[in-house]
């Protein structure tokens, strides 16, 4: 789970994030939202996919990124542990 707190810990890995809540979308179109460079916007997204944040689909010559949201369920069920726990204590 380390890689999933390092990927939420950068505001434009968050912003990409927010981005796929509604929809799926290609990198191209991502980075259209962004006042960066391609290159920069793709390693993004590749941190995001190692985190098991987001998952990439290739469609004909692109390929789609949407919001991988089992990760997110195991991230809310870890924080709720934590606050079980403290209600016990």
């Amino acid at each position: 789970m380390g890689d999933t707190w390092s990927a939420l810990a950068d505001p434009t890995r968050r912003a990409i994030l927010h981005l796929l809540r509604h929809q799926n979308r290609t990198a191209g179109d991502i980075a259209g939202h962004f006042a960066m460079t391609k290159p920069s916007i793709s390693h993004h997204l590749g941190i995001l996919r190692q985190a098991g944040l987001v998952t990439a689909q290739k469609k004909g010559q692109q390929v789609e990124y949407a919001l991988n949201t089992t990760v997110f369920q195991e991230i809310l069920g870890f924080i709720a542990q934590l606050t079980e726990g403290e209600k016990e204590a």
